[in-house]
């Protein structure tokens, strides 16, 4: 289990109750490993992907960011500690398993919501920082309010601007056919072909959710990486058809997490269990391998989002680390956050989301 101090640290970034004394120690402690590393000329196999989706948009604070919110973190980025880089370029250094500069990271949006052209676009252009939009078809087909249109989306292409796959309805794609998860994606690449000239190679699960069934058919289909909203930093040994990404929004986008994520590495783990993220038992049996000399593993740290402690861990040999929760998750989406502190300052992350149906049989 982790030390208090990092159990506070952490947790209080995460859960987003962050108080002034847990403010104080959580910036204490990134900012201490800014100094040295932070000038040193170091690589590394892992990338931040944010993820964004409304801006400024008051009564959705689940997918909004706060317009000084968005101005801060793009403040925070402009220092030249960071390498903010184009997500196709990071996922061609993970297909060549490339190293990349140190405290890489790529900035995602989702949705196509009116406020990435009006008030997100433009703030990005003037810092000179590259994105990539997952777009679904339908709502741009249907001109449904609040969203942009096929002509603001040429605008963005023909500024650069990477367009990704988001499907077309933006369904969930555990509850639909393999015959139907296939004719979104066609559906949509016939519409970006004709729109734009283009189709996307890079996918965003709706809702980040996915199961191995549908993650074989995103490959299937052609698409060199795909992405869900898990927490976690990307790295090359990761299945390019899972990568995880932070999510930020208004809970949880305080300077405060995010220098957390921006100045994260990787925490590379293998044999992962279960291996679906639909649960078939509640709470599950979670276990996974981590991957060797990454530090010392008594500091490791889980957290649920259902549970107001960090669950216990059993450490099974050296290296084999099983997550025990005490109570079953709610219907909807559940997340484990795992955190190991590294020697300079900064935190290891890896992150698993499930997906809780409402008859998913208790296991307490």
């Amino acid at each position: 289990m982790c030390r208090f101090y990092d159990c506070v640290a952490v947790w209080g970034a995460m859960r987003g109750f962050i108080n002034f004394t847990t403010v104080l120690l959580v910036s204490a402690f990134v900012l201490s490993g800014l100094g040295e590393a932070a000038n040193a000329n170091i690589t590394g196999d892992g990338a931040s992907i944010l993820i964004y989706h409304r801006f400024g948009e008051r009564g959705l604070p689940s997918t909004n960011i706060r317009l000084d919110q968005f101005d801060a973190h793009l403040q925070e980025l402009s220092n030249e500690t960071y390498n903010v880089m184009s997500l196709p370029n990071i996922v061609s250094a993970f297909e060549k398993g490339s190293l990349l500069p140190d405290r890489t990271l790529a900035i995602t949006i989702d949705d196509a919501f009116l406020s990435v052209y009006t008030e997100a676009w433009p703030r990005l252009k003037k810092a000179g920082f590259p994105f990539t939009l997952f777009v679904s078809t339908g709502p741009i087909d249907n001109g449904t309010a609040g969203y942009m249109t096929w002509n603001h989306l040429r605008e963005l292409v023909a500024d650069g601007v990477t367009i990704g796959h988001h499907s077309v309805t933006h369904r969930r794609m555990h509850e639909l056919s393999a015959a139907e998860n296939i004719k979104e994606i066609e559906t949509a690449n016939k519409r970006f072909l004709k729109e734009l000239g283009i189709v996307p190679v890079l996918f965003s699960y709706p809702f980040g959710e996915y199961t191995p069934s549908v993650r074989d058919i995103v490959e299937a289909a052609g698409f060199r990486a795909a992405f869900g909203q898990h927490s976690g930093v990307a790295h090359n040994k990761a299945d390019l058809l899972t990568l995880p990404r932070f999510s930020m929004n208004e809970k949880y986008g305080s300077i405060i997490r995010f220098r957390l994520v921006v100045n994260a590495l990787p925490l590379p783990v293998s044999e992962v269990i279960p291996a679906d993220p639909y649960l078939v038992n509640n709470p599950p049996v979670l276990g996974f391998t981590v991957a060797p000399n990454l530090g010392d593993l008594a500091r490791l740290s889980c957290f649920a989002s259902h549970e107001s402690k960090p669950a216990r861990l059993e450490r099974l040999g050296e290296r084999r680390i099983e997550v025990r929760l005490s109570k079953s998750f709610p219907p909807g989406r559940g997340r484990v956050n795992c955190t190991l502190p590294a020697s300079d300052g900064r935190w290891r992350w890896f992150g698993i989301q499930f997906i809780v149906s409402d008859g998913v049989a208790e296991t307490n």
